[in-house]
């Protein structure tokens, strides 16, 4: 029996289309079309996947004879699956936003916290209580960024499901989200400049620095929520690590160049972004720790400037590159 004839039977029992087929395995539905005409054939890692979804293995997928296993009712995928995401993907969006959020409030609250121990306990404890929370922040981003690309790697094409309503509602917790995001910061300059007759200098520093993890991880978390919504830019993203000779089975061969041409302009700008955040980070640690050691009363509040300036510096970048 044929590879074709056994995943035509198999998505049969599963009363699974071909476009959400095509979604759980990451491919585009012309691929799957391709597969059961016979005119293509899936790549290893692509049969590995069907072999989980209909839980055959490799061998009876391909040579074995699988037409003769009944429908699978309990299995069946509801004709309004693609509405309700079969891959995981919001899910898998709001625990990386979540992490990666927390990962930032993390790191810069490092700084508030280091800055109140060293008022009580001295430099030694001060050193651990810093790179406690940065640790605590990497801890939290890095496993983050391998998971999320690894399932980019497992699913680099979604279809759309989020609806007009869902969007509608995102933009306007987006809204009020980064309105409080900001307003949050503005407390901690107000904190900074008029505090001194309310605290010392650590107390003073630790709310500062408190109010500008809160808000900065209140942004961060809402623009990640946001961006999660975008499924082509996610697309184009993740097919970053695709060969080029896969692309076109992915997408289609009618959008393959156009395609193309985005992933190759993101490429480009992850790299322009990437060194621009490596001058700035290159910049602030060592003025961060500068203005702590000389005592520097403006750096040691505003090391973090480079990284804003940084920041819009890619924001620039990538708005060039997608008008162009």
């Amino acid at each position: 029996m044929s590879f074709r004839d056994n995943l035509i039977h198999l998505r049969a029992t599963r009363n699974m289309t071909q476009e959400q087929l095509a979604v759980m395995v990451g491919v585009s539905r012309q691929s799957v079309t391709k597969w059961e005409s016979g005119r293509s054939y899936p790549e290893m890692d692509k049969l590995l996947t069907l072999c989980q979804i209909f839980d055959c293995t490799l061998d009876e997928l391909v040579q074995g004879d699988l037409t003769t296993r009944e429908s699978e009712p309990a299995l069946a995928v509801p004709t309004t699956a693609l509405a309700e995401d079969v891959i995981g993907y919001d899910e898998h969006w709001r625990a990386f936003a979540k992490r990666i959020s927390l990962g930032v409030v993390a790191c810069i609250a490092a700084v508030g916290a280091s800055s109140v121990i060293d008022g009580m306990m001295g430099d030694g404890p001060t050193a651990v209580a810093f790179f406690g929370f940065v640790l605590l922040g990497l801890a939290l981003i890095i496993p983050a960024g391998i998971g999320h690309a690894a399932f980019q790697k497992a699913h680099p094409y979604v279809a759309n499901f989020y609806t007009d309503e869902e969007r509608a509602a995102q933009k306007r917790r987006l809204g009020i989200s980064l309105v409080a995001g900001i307003g949050i910061i503005l407390l901690g300059f107000v904190i900074s400049a008029f505090g001194d007759t309310f605290g010392d200098g650590a107390q003073i520093g630790a709310g500062f620095f408190l109010c500008v993890a809160t808000g900065v991880g209140i942004i961060v978390y809402a623009g990640m929520m946001d961006s999660r919504l975008d499924i082509e830019s996610y697309n184009i993203s993740a097919l970053e690590e695709v060969d080029e000779e896969e692309i076109a089975s992915i997408v289609g061969a009618a959008r393959a160049t156009a395609v193309l041409d985005k992933v190759r302009r993101n490429k480009r700008t992850g790299l322009v972004c990437g060194i621009i955040m490596l001058v700035a980070t290159a910049i602030a640690l060592p003025l961060m720790f500068w203005a702590t050691q000389c005592g520097d009363p403006f750096w040691s509040k505003f090391f973090w400037i480079p990284w804003m300036v940084g920041g819009l510096m890619c924001g620039i970048a990538s708005t060039v590159s997608s008008a162009s």
